[in-house]
């Protein structure tokens, strides 16, 4: 009968009052402190009170039954539809809205909605992937930056895919630990791009060899990225890496003389179509001749393949006998120097450049300690 009161009251109060009484209703609902028939009455109450055409009786309305878990979902539901003032206290606070609920809701809403969504205390795996998916770059920022946010795998490589582009979001997503190798490397990829594409850059460096230093620069930070995988994740690397027709000849020399021995197994391993036992065992003991015969079955030209066989061997003999004075990059280099031909001028050039890196940090060190001593 209470019910029925109020409800013949709002055809006449004022909105102000209204919005008081709505507030009182949805407190008194969710505390309960009214019986069970009067529980139903206020309830369709409040459906009523979901057509009332004063924003502010809706938003008291919103205020007051948001946190509560119980809350019927046919008022949680259009309130969350409302106006972005009234829809925010349910988005963000309710448990009342499933994930399909908020899945619906992303693919069908605003952008302001999905940030909404995104800015939520607790962010299933599932409604990530589909804020992700139709979301701005803002929400997938908003998402990166949620502790409570469940981004999956597959999830951090859409990101990428779709705003790898933007700075901010490259930042974010080289800082976490769950960012899938492939991935990583790809936003490794686009870093390059950016600034191979900066205008002041190129017009410090050169249009000319720009290029080749982004190439460059993206082919060491890979190694480097491989060094820290385990087998797993190393050979979803590599298959991303020929996916993606990064496993150049010049990048496997690179990954050779700097002793990336696993990295540089795997690849063999993913190219050649071999065992991973197998390779391992010609890389370890196998004659000259198999070791040829592999990195040819890799697809590696028998023009370069000697000069990979070459690199072995001189590995082996520092793994063997401790190293020397020299490294295995400038021995090759010195090696080599002879042999030029236009299929191997490439991968000759990058050896010779690289034992003159290693020579000039051998320098540096030299010179620092020398510094030391003199202190």
């Amino acid at each position: 009968m209470i019910i029925n009161a109020f409800l013949r009251w709002v055809e006449t109060a004022k909105a102000g009052d209204r919005a008081r009484a709505a507030s009182a209703l949805a407190r008194a609902y969710a505390n309960a402190s009214i019986g069970n028939d009067e529980r139903h009455a206020a309830e369709m109450a409040m459906i009523f009170l979901l057509d009332d055409p004063a924003p502010k009786v809706r938003l008291a309305l919103a205020e007051a039954i948001a946190d509560h878990a119980d809350a019927p979902r046919a008022v949680i539901l259009p309130l969350s539809e409302d106006q972005p003032e009234i829809a925010a206290q349910v988005i963000l606070r309710s448990q009342v809205l499933t994930d399909a609920d908020l899945v619906d809701l992303a693919a069908r809403a605003s952008d302001m909605t999905r940030a909404l969504i995104a800015h939520r205390p607790s962010v299933s795996r599932v409604v990530c992937a589909a804020v992700i998916e139709v979301g701005s770059v803002f929400d997938a920022l908003t998402l990166l930056e949620n502790e409570g946010a469940c981004i999956g795998a597959r999830s951090l490589k859409r990101i990428c895919e779709r705003h790898g582009d933007d700075a901010e979001i490259r930042a974010r997503l080289l800082e976490r630990d769950d960012l899938p190798s492939d991935a990583r490397h790809a936003l490794v990829e686009k870093v390059g791009a950016a600034l191979a594409g900066d205008a002041l850059i190129q017009a410090v460096v050169g249009g000319g060899r720009i290029e080749r230093v982004a190439r460059e620069a993206c082919d060491v930070a890979t190694i480097a990225l491989a060094a820290e995988l385990e087998t797993g994740e190393l050979d979803r690397l590599v298959e991303h890496l020929r996916v993606c027709g990064r496993l150049t000849p010049v990048l496997l020399m690179q990954a050779l003389c700097a002793g990336r021995i696993a990295f540089f197994a795997a690849t063999m391993v993913n190219l050649s179509g071999q065992s991973e036992k197998r390779v391992r065992s010609i890389l370890a003991d196998g004659r000259r001749q198999a070791i040829c015969a592999l990195f040819e079955t890799a697809g590696l030209g028998s023009d370069i393949s000697a000069l990979f066989a070459e690199a072995v061997l001189l590995w082996r003999k520092d793994a063997r006998d401790g190293g020397g004075r020299m490294t295995v990059t400038a021995r090759l280099a010195m090696r080599t120097r002879e042999a030029r031909d236009a299929a191997s001028a490439a991968l000759l050039e990058m050896i010779e450049g690289l034992a003159i890196a290693e020579q000039r940090q051998s320098a540096r060190s030299f010179a620092l300690l020398a510094a030391q001593d003199a202190a």
